[in-house]
């Protein structure tokens, strides 16, 4: 034993000193956390929509939940075809109807 120092067990803390705070776990990596989803399932495409055309607005019906086969129009990003299930993180907001504007011929 060396002189001056006290031997501490690893479960005790020495006099005087803070006791260090356990930091969270961490997650693991690999593991994929997902939030809760209703689906619904793709019945008309609409059109496109957004500045430069990047979003397809679409008619589901909602397959599953409280909201059980309400239609809903619904503005989204990629490719998109009927049939498609969609998961939505909520169904009460709807997207606003397509004004049929645009560039007309002449």
């Amino acid at each position: 034993m060396t002189k001056g120092k006290k031997m501490v067990k690893k479960d005790e803390q020495p006099a005087g000193q803070p006791a260090r705070q356990q930091q969270p776990q961490q997650e693991r990596k690999g593991t994929v956390n997902f939030s809760f989803a209703t689906p619904a399932k793709v019945e008309e495409v609409i059109g496109r929509t957004g500045t430069r055309g990047e979003a397809i607005q679409v008619r589901c019906r909602v397959l599953d939940g409280r909201d059980k086969n309400k239609v809903l129009r619904r503005n989204v990003r990629g490719p998109m075809q009927v049939g498609d299930i969609l998961m939505l993180r909520e169904t009460e907001i709807e997207a606003r109807q397509l004004e049929r504007g645009g560039r007309g011929v002449g």
